[in-house]
């Protein structure tokens, strides 16, 4: 928790200020027993009444002060526990936007996305209940048993072992507790997985009519959530009746004792009130404070959690070379024209086991295509996802321009690159929103230049409000082919050195597809482009073709040699191409 408080650091004077508001309340809560003690003894007794008028003026006073000073204080606290949420909400979020897509994969997205927002919540709500009650309510009741003592000693010893009952039944619950409200929140976390699961493949789902059965595990993990909940409440549930219990056989021992001192005359009747009066405010307070105790065992439970994600680094360290640094420092004797070299490239995922790429070895010159074709899982986009390091090589050099890609800033790096990954994201907002991701100072000429290079502009074209309609979430007013034809002019838009299109033509027709890439090779002469297709046709005519075989490069050439010469390239073109077999080229 220590390492979360610096998120409230500008909020100092919110901080002081809302505790101390409430102790000023509590300072005239106290009162309120001395002043009806006065009104018994010396108004009622004596039949005084412009006493008595008095003594109730003063009660007025005493609770619009009071009301004033818990209301500031609620403002105050209610400020400094939001503006901390909210930095420490940018902060976690930031945080995750730095790290690299290792950790992504291995912490989950549910459990991040169940960290920004329950658990952050829960914070903000113990941030707010810490700085109104955490001094207000010991404050009234050790305040309370000090005020019983200037009443009456002997009575007031009954406060002095009520308190400490009642101090060891809340922190004996609080003890038990907290680690259980850690398990409530990973429970929470499995329930938002399988939420999230269910809600983004609800087509999947139902078209393989698997409705009931997922039903049955949700409730079977929510049915977990809830007895895990009922377990941990029944035990916080414990702490008000037994204080309770505690407090108000305190009560029935304070009155007893009291009605014998005073037929002793040794008190007054209204010193018996006051008593009264002050064992019910530590009764009041003692509750508040069970609340609190409540609160603040899921807060801790919650930043426990939430500094776990802050404890976890990047195991991908940002270098220190700029995009447009043209010195030869770091800079490999590799050919001039070269714009990428695999050098014996290996990768193993964290957790993977055995190795998902091995010993992968080539070089794209600059203004080059390149094909990469493979059967499912063979680790086509594993390779291109080194070029701008969303993972780092486990073995082997990545360069691009003679440099190791470790070796640059990691910002300058990416900025050399255009990416169309697999899956086609489009974010809620405009056509032109979407589009200017991929460079922020493009102009309209640069748009409509990438929406016609990406074959998006017939479609865009017949949007009411061309590039402002309206896109959203996730691109779902758009078809599949809408969608990875924006997501290539996104990537054009940036104006890259190196173009990597990760089997983002799937969904387009065969004659769309021919003319992309037509018009991507017409591009600037000195771009990369590579493309990773499932499809012969949308490679076959680049400058060369590698083919990938369970993590493994099977070949490499051009269509004509692998033809020739490669099984796995003959087996996947032929199976596309059926009408084109001949007899084999090997046997």
């Amino acid at each position: 928790m220590k390492s979360l408080l610096k998120y409230i650091k500008d909020y100092k004077k919110e901080s002081v200020l809302a505790p101390l508001f409430k102790m000023l309340e509590a300072s005239f809560e106290l009162m309120v027993p001395l002043v009806m003690a006065s009104i018994i003894d010396r108004g009622i007794t004596d039949n005084d009444t412009p006493h008595i008028v008095k003594m109730g003026l003063i009660l007025v006073l005493l609770a619009a002060v009071g009301l004033i000073s818990a209301v500031t204080a609620q403002y105050f606290s209610a400020k400094a526990a939001v503006g901390f949420a909210t930095k420490l909400r940018s902060a976690l979020f930031s945080h995750i936007q730095g790290l690299s897509y290792t950790e992504l994969d291995t912490v989950g997205t549910n459990t991040l996305i169940t960290r920004m927002t329950s658990d952050v919540n829960q914070l903000q709500n113990g941030v707010n209940l810490t700085l109104r009650l955490l001094l207000r309510s010991p404050f009234i009741v050790f305040g309370a048993m000090i005020m019983a003592f200037t009443v009456d000693v002997k009575a007031a010893l009954i406060f002095v072992v009520a308190i400490p009952l009642l101090s060891i039944v809340v922190f004996g619950i609080m003890i038990v507790s907290m680690p259980l409200y850690k398990k409530v929140q990973a429970a929470l976390d499995k329930i938002l997985g399988r939420t999230r699961e269910n809600l983004a493949g609800a087509r999947v789902i139902r078209a393989f009519c698997n409705e009931e059965s997922e039903i049955a595990e949700f409730e079977q993990e929510n049915e977990l959530l809830l007895n895990t909940q009922v377990f941990v409440g029944k035990i916080s549930a414990a702490m008000n009746p037994v204080t309770y219990i505690i407090v108000n056989i305190a009560l029935v021992v304070l009155l007893w004792t009291g009605a014998i001192r005073v037929d002793n005359g040794i008190i007054t009747q209204g010193a018996v009130v006051a008593l009264v009066n002050y064992m019910s405010q530590i009764l009041v307070e003692l509750v508040k404070m069970a609340n609190l105790i409540i609160q603040l065992t899921k807060a801790l439970a919650c930043a426990k959690r939430v500094e776990s994600i802050f404890a976890i680094t990047s195991s991908m360290n940002d270098g220190t070379l700029e995009k447009d640094d043209t010195s030869v420092i770091n800079k490999e004797n590799t050919d001039k024209n070269a714009a990428i070299v695999f050098d014996h490239v290996s990768l193993t995922y964290s957790g993977g086991g055995d190795e998902s790429l091995t010993d992968i070895n080539f070089t794209v010159q600059k203004g080059e295509t390149i094909g990469i074709i493979g059967g499912t899982g063979s680790g086509k986009t594993s390779v291109v996802n080194l070029i701008p390091r969303f993972y780092d090589a486990t073995r082997g050099r990545v360069m691009i321009d003679g440099f190791n890609v470790k070796d640059y800033e990691i910002t300058s790096l990416r900025e050399k690159i255009g990416i169309v990954p697999q899956k086609a994201v489009l974010f809620k907002g405009t056509i032109k929103e979407n589009l200017l991701w991929g460079n922020e100072n493009a102009t309209a000429e640069d748009l409509e230049k990438a929406l016609e290079i990406s074959q998006a502009k017939e479609f865009v074209d017949t949007k009411e409000g061309r590039l402002d309609f309206p896109i959203a979430q996730g691109g779902k007013n758009l078809s599949g082919g809408q969608k990875q034809r924006l997501t290539i002019a996104r990537a054009i838009v940036r104006n890259p050195q190196i173009l990597i299109l990760d089997d983002s033509a799937s969904a387009l027709d065969f004659a769309t597809d021919a003319k992309l890439r037509q018009a991507v090779k017409g591009m600037k002469d000195d771009m990369s482009v590579i493309i990773v297709s499932q499809r012969a046709s949308s490679i076959q005519y680049a400058d060369k073709i590698i083919v990938m075989d369970d993590g493994k490069m099977a070949g490499i050439g051009t269509h004509d040699q692998l033809l020739a010469e490669n099984k796995i390239y003959q087996e996947i073109y032929y199976s596309q191409f059926p009408k084109e077999k001949t007899e084999p080229a090997i046997s």
